[in-house]
């Protein structure tokens, strides 16, 4: 993969910008069958021979339902801004001359080394070239990629961890990656580093992947590999797309039957009324001077539309922005609730879409790969027994120390624990 074919670390995940939100919106929203149809009620009232009221007392009500519809998609599209504003202003260290310098995220380039230190977020996909622990391993939570709270390792070449180890070291890098182009692929990369005569292969055991946490490790330093959309975590994440509720996809099966039906029964009523007119002409022949230029098959097929119009209404306009505002009150609702803040950890509801509240309630079931998702993964202390002896609440031994020296057990602790 050539460095200047790669992209930059910024990312961009909200759906419209300033001169695109007008066109793009009206677009998604036309694809709802209720206000093509009533696009093609107002454009039948146009016509002064069916039509019962003026056009434009129809397109007020219309112009309500997309402008509440439209400040929904603003709302949600300004969240999505805001958070791509926060994640590519966050602060980085990267190596610039001899020096590591305070930047951001959208700074970082392919082919940059970034020092990360203790809880701070991998910014892009690195190769990892060296780290504060013995044999330059890196311990990283992967919670935002895959759910895990387990902390992986990672471990730099024998080769960067021994030569690598001062900051001028650093700024004289000059190894050459070739790697697999840009895929989704989470688990596997396939690469090789040359360096000062030699060739060492790479595999995902070496890289930091995007959206990782560093714990455990002090300092670590890495070669940005991916960046921006490039990165296997943003590649998993594809484009955007509009989302339909089952109550929307529901809505618009009902609106094409209500409408056939419509049409049914306005070409019913209209041959009703062909038939009527002839008997009356037939009946009433004195009163030919007023439909000399109209035959009874004219006025069906003018009747056929008026019906189509004065029957209408059994699509209420009403009922659709009413359930605009629905959707947006029951969404300041959810943010509002105080039953489900989290007061652990500060963290309020936040509905980050005001178009799919109505799916909250209609979930069936819920499927886990383990319990730890639904109960936390929070364990207390209850007992054990070492050497013989129990300690534990309860047992009259809370405040003794248990003695492991003559005891043949052993105690290991591994990079994601602590003692009790």
């Amino acid at each position: 993969m050539e460095r200047s074919s790669c992209q930059g670390n910024a990312i961009k995940t909200a759906k419209y910008n300033v001169f695109t939100f007008l066109p793009l919106n009206l677009y998604e929203q036309f694809h709802r069958m209720a206000n093509i149809y009533f696009v093609f009620v107002i454009f039948l009232q146009t016509f002064p021979v069916i039509s019962t009221l003026p056009w434009y007392t129809l397109l007020f009500p219309l112009s309500c339902l997309l402008i509440i519809r439209g400040l929904r998609d603003l709302i949600d599209d300004i969240g999505r801004h805001q958070s791509d504003r926060n994640i590519n202003s966050r602060p980085c260290e990267i190596l610039s001359g001899k020096s590591f310098r305070w930047q951001k995220w959208r700074d970082i380039r392919v082919g940059d080394i970034v020092r990360l230190r203790k809880e701070s977020f991998v910014p892009a996909d690195m190769l990892l070239l060296c780290s504060s622990e013995p044999s330059s391993l890196c311990y990283l939570e992967t919670t935002d990629i895959d759910g895990e709270t387990n902390l992986k390792f990672r471990q730099a070449l024998l080769v960067t961890h021994q030569e690598l180890v001062r900051e001028e070291s650093m700024a004289a890098f000059d190894g050459r990656v070739t790697c697999e182009e840009p895929n989704s692929r989470m688990h596997s990369f396939m690469g090789t580093l040359a360096w000062r005569g030699g060739t060492y292969p790479l595999d995902s055991e070496r890289i930091l992947l995007r959206g990782c946490r560093l714990r455990n490790t002090d300092v670590c330093y890495g070669l940005v590999i991916y960046a921006g959309f490039d990165s296997k975590i943003m590649r998993n994440c594809g484009k955007i797309k509009q989302k339909k509720t089952k109550l929307d996809r529901m809505m618009d099966r009902l609106v094409i039957i209500i409408f056939v039906v419509l049409l049914v029964m306005s070409l019913c009523l209209a041959i009703a009324s062909g038939f009527w007119a002839k008997m009356f002409q037939e009946k009433h022949s004195y009163l030919s001077a007023f439909y000399k230029h109209t035959t009874p098959a004219q006025q069906a097929f003018f009747n056929f539309w008026g019906f189509t119009i004065l029957l209408s209404i059994i699509i209420p306009m009403s009922m659709y922005i009413m359930f605009e505002f629905i959707y947006l009150v029951n969404s300041c609702f959810i943010n509002w609730d105080l039953e489900m803040y989290y007061a652990v950890k500060d963290i309020p509801a936040k509905a980050r879409s005001t178009s799919l509240n109505d799916q909250l309630g209609q979930i069936e079931y819920i499927f886990s790969d383990k319990t730890g998702t639904l109960t936390q993964n929070m364990m207390s202390f209850k007992k054990c027994c070492v050497n013989g002896t129990v300690y534990g609440t309860g047992t009259g031994n809370e405040d003794k120390q248990p003695s492991v020296r003559n005891s043949p057990l052993s105690w290991n602790m591994g990079p994601d624990e602590a003692p009790c």
